[in-house]
Order: C-alpha cells, then sequence, then structure tokens
C-alpha cells in the first residue's frame, strides 16, 4: 500500500515508514467495521462465527499496530528534535522497516494463538448469547485474558511514553526559551510540542476509554449471573469500541501536522514530499 501524500519513490524518512505503517493500519481495520456491523446486524451463526473469529481478530491486531506506530512517530520526532547527534542510527529507513515489521510479526503471532484455539474447539457451536465470549471455553477463555493482559501492559507503556516525549519536549522548549539561543530554534521546539500534543490528545480520547473498560469487563462479567447487570457493561464496552475505531478518522490529523506535502495539499502549493 502506498500513501503519496506523504512520500515518493525517492524521498523516504523514518516517520515516512511508520506513518505508512499507521496507515496501513487505520485502511484494515475499516475494512472490519463492515463485518462487525453485519455480524450485529445479521445475527446469523455463520456471520457471527466469522466476526468472532477473523473479523475481530483483525480488529485488535490494527487497533494496537496504530497504538505502536503512534507510539513509533513520537518517539522519532522526539529524537530528531531533541537528540539529533547521538540517535541517528534509530532513525534510519532501514531501522523504521525492522521495527514495523516486529511490530506487525508480534501481534500476529498473538492473534493467531487466539484464532487457532477458536477454530479448532468452538466453530459452528450454537452459544448461550450474542457475545464473542459466549463461545469461549475454559482453556480460551484464560488465554483471551492473558492476551487482554499483555496488550494492556503495552498500552500502558505506550501511554506512558507519550506522556513523558510530550513532557520532555516542553521542558527542552522552556530550556531554549530561557537560554540565549536563536529564536528559531525555539519555534522549531514550539511546533514539535504542538504536534506532540495533538498525537497525545488523540491517543488519548480514542484507547483510553477502551482499556479503562475493556480489562475490568472481560474479569467482572463472569461474576455477574443475569444479563441485567451484564448489559451496561456491554454497551459501555461497546461504545469504547467505536471511540477506538474513531481513530482511523482522526489520524489525519495527525498526518496534517507532522507531513509537509499533506498539508501541501490544502493550499495547492508544489512541494517536495517530506514528512517531518
Amino acid at each position: 500500500m502506498r500513501v503519496y501524500f506523504c512520500t515518493n519513490q525517492h524521498v523516504q524518512s523514518s516517520v515516512t515508514v511508520f506513518m505508512k505503517n499507521l496507515v496501513a493500519a487505520d485502511f484494515f481495520l475499516c475494512l472490519c467495521l463492515p463485518l462487525r456491523i453485519a455480524a450485529y446486524a445479521n445475527k446469523s451463526e455463520i456471520m457471527s462465527n466469522i466476526h468472532c473469529s477473523f473479523g475481530a481478530t483483525a480488529f485488535y491486531i490494527n487497533m494496537y499496530a496504530s497504538i505502536f506506530f503512534m507510539d513509533f512517530i513520537a518517539a522519532n520526532r522526539y529524537l530528531m528534535i531533541v537528540r539529533p547527534v547521538e540517535t541517528q542510527a534509530l532513525q534510519t529507513v532501514h531501522t523504521a522497516h525492522y521495527i514495523s515489521a516486529a511490530t506487525w510479526l508480534c501481534f500476529l503471532a498473538m492473534a493467531s494463538i487466539y484464532l487457532i484455539l477458536f477454530l479448532q474447539n468452538f466453530w459452528g457451536q450454537m452459544p448461550d448469547a450474542f457475545t464473542c465470549e459466549s463461545r469461549h471455553s475454559s482453556q480460551l477463555s484464560v488465554t483471551y485474558k492473558v492476551l487482554h493482559c499483555v496488550t494492556f501492559v503495552g498500552f500502558v507503556f505506550v501511554l506512558v511514553s507519550l506522556i513523558v516525549l510530550y513532557w520532555k519536549t516542553h521542558q527542552r522548549l522552556r530550556e531554549v526559551q530561557l537560554s540565549s539561543q536563536v529564536s528559531s530554534e525555539s519555534q522549531t521546539f514550539k511546533r514539535s510540542k504542538h504536534k506532540m500534543l495533538v498525537l497525545v490528545v488523540i491517543f488519548c480520547m480514542c484507547f483510553v476509554p477502551y482499556h479503562l473498560v475493556r480489562l475490568p469487563y472481560i474479569f467482572i462479567k463472569p461474576l455477574l449471573n443475569d444479563c441485567t447487570s451484564v448489559q451496561p457493561f456491554y454497551i459501555l464496552k461497546e461504545l469504547t469500541i467505536v471511540l477506538a475505531a474513531l481513530n482511523a478518522s482522526l489520524d489525519p490529523l495527525i498526518y496534517f501536522f507532522f507531513c509537509k506535502t499533506f498539508r501541501a495539499r490544502f493550499n495547492f502549493r508544489g512541494r517536495q514530499p517530506v514528512c517531518e
């Protein structure tokens, strides 16, 4: 998949590589949504099984890929501005490709564990309820909880790192403003701070509510005996999934702030494709 608004065949950077992967994750996440909608609208057994196996798995792969690629973009931007000399090896295009490939392989491996267990033991069984969790055996339920705990830890790590990166950029901006360094450097740090803020706000708005609800829902639901008690948690969880999917619509703001060519599309000026 090529992303022409940020790059061409001759001009690339590590930020461009991560941004292209972010676009790919958003694109494939959007492809998962019609299957999810069809499963909820149709409620047939075949459609539900397809959604709970392939559809939900693909959704979570691309959602967490988006989470990590947003962190890589922020970290790379921070290193480019604050530590431009010491970290050149970490900012090469080849390194970005390796990190991107490792990220996809990691999430594919984790998702494959769940998918294989689901297909081996539960394809075609009639559940007691519509939710995907109702198709889980004790073994798959434990695996499901473990995977969600692992991804929750990864999410917390990304959230903390984004906040730290934003704070360090803010601190560096204050140091530059208080020193006798040229104002152009101060403006560079100010722009970086604003870009980082946009990324952090989008990240928190889309993904924090989901992770605040999802993990408690998984562990509390088995303790609730009747559907009336489960229903509010289920509705809240589904609303937070909508917010998480909204990230695919808000990520163009990241492209706008981080990519000069994307901004140039709006003022109709011909510029070289450069991602900052």
